[in-house]
């Protein structure tokens, strides 16, 4: 071929690449998932940002959800070890752990599994409420990693007109390429079904077949294979998580002082939950400290 053949070839190239690139964005390049065991997705432009220091606590802090504790943890590691596993629903009360056990139970899998032959650490992925719609680009980006991945959204809930809950649905279970055998996803939410009462009534009230208006979108939760319930805590748990909080943060605190002040906090907030419990001890741990 002649140096004049090759220069008309190259520019032709040039210009299908460019015609390429204008057509639609490139794929994004997968991450190096060893760089960390917990990401945080980015929709615009698709990418996973490495988080170096999650946020969490010990999995023994999480006191008074020991039945839940134990269902999320069993599922966890059926999945990392590369058995069937499930979607997780935590549903329920504000502030009884639901967060906090989803990220304790990757750190705990990982400490248990560490250094099994042909076990890679679990890694953890958050994606926001906002970006539920490009779930398809996050799954085409961990599809062929050799790693296992969690799909985290916290506080996952759908409010009038948004049909982005259908994304969802066709991605955990009804789309044509399904969710790929190294992803599970993991969800938080205030209400058992995702969706508002008065948004699912509205839609038995003013649709043609208002049993299949409901059923759509009560399926969206069918599709978590496991559901976990969180509900408000008995005063007796509040207090053991209390006393957990202060023995891991090693206070010196007088048992009966610590019991009327603790019930004192949970009054005055109206409320009784776990978040209730340390933010309490962490009001004690600095006047403590400062010798109040």
């Amino acid at each position: 071929m002649s140096a004049t053949a090759i220069e008309t070839l190259n520019a032709h190239l040039e210009r299908i690449a460019d015609l390429l690139e204008r057509l639609g964005p490139a794929l994004p390049r997968p991450p190096d998932f060893d760089a960390a065991d917990a990401f945080v997705f980015v929709a615009e432009p698709a990418s996973l940002q490495p988080v170096q220091r999650v946020n969490r606590v010990e999995i023994g802090l999480l006191k008074g959800i020991d039945r839940n504790r134990d269902m999320i943890v069993a599922n966890t590691e059926r999945f990392a070890r590369g058995l069937p596993a499930n979607n997780v629903l935590l549903w329920g009360a504000r502030g009884m752990g639901k967060s906090s056990l989803v990220k304790a139970s990757q750190a705990e899998i990982n400490r248990r599994l560490a250094g099994l032959s042909g076990v890679t650490p679990l890694k953890l992925i958050e994606i926001h409420r906002e970006d539920i719609e490009s779930l398809p680009v996050l799954m085409k980006m961990l599809r062929d990693s050799r790693h296992r991945f969690i799909l985290f959204c916290d506080d996952l809930s759908f409010d009038h007109g948004d049909t982005s809950y259908k994304s969802l649905k066709a991605v955990l279970e009804g789309g044509i390429e399904g969710r790929p055998d190294n992803v599970v996803f993991y969800a938080t939410s205030n209400r058992r079904h995702l969706l508002p009462r008065d948004m699912m009534e509205n839609e038995r009230a003013t649709a043609i077949n208002p049993g299949e208006a409901v059923e759509e979108k009560v399926s969206l939760s069918d599709r978590f294979g496991l559901w976990v319930g969180f509900h408000n805590c008995s005063q007796d748990d509040y207090l053991e998580m209390v006393r957990g909080y202060v023995a891991a943060l090693e206070l010196d605190v007088d048992p009966d002082t610590l019991r009327a002040e603790a019930l004192e906090w949970e009054r005055t907030r109206g409320a009784r939950s776990g978040r209730v419990a340390w933010q309490y001890v962490q009001d004690l741990a600095g006047r403590l400290r400062l010798g109040e």
